[in-house]
């Protein structure tokens, strides 16, 4: 990063950079999929976004971390509301999302396509 005085900036976005499962480093090292952010007309830290595959893991980790206890260990009605939240973060649009989540939570595809069709009956 640029060491001048922008670590204040580098600071206040660290969480959001985290909370996606992104990567920060010094903008002359960015490469043509990275994001340059700039502060007062200074490019100040580049922010390398995780695959999308690599930000379901990281979601679904996070989401193990709030509750405190594995997934898979929740009952019917919190693992419906996961699958609420993921769905409304475009988890399932990953190929795979389905299986990887219901991995996550114990489940069967079929029970995650449950959950899913129950939200949108209600």
């Amino acid at each position: 990063m640029t060491g001048t005085g922008d670590e204040r900036f580098i600071a206040a976005v660290k969480p959001l950079v985290d909370a996606m499962g992104g990567e920060m480093l010094p903008p002359d090292e960015a490469g043509t999929e990275d994001v340059v952010l700039a502060w007062e007309g200074v490019d100040v830290v580049a922010v390398r976004l995780p695959q999308l595959a690599d930000s379901l893991d990281h979601i679904l980790a996070a989401m193990e971390r709030r509750q405190g206890r594995p997934l898979a260990d929740l009952d019917r009605k919190a693992k419906q509301e996961v699958v609420r939240i993921l769905e409304a973060r475009g988890a399932f649009a990953v190929r795979h999302g389905v299986e990887t989540v219901a991995s996550a939570l114990g489940v069967s595809r079929f029970t995650v396509y449950n959950y899913l069709n129950r939200e949108k009956e209600g």
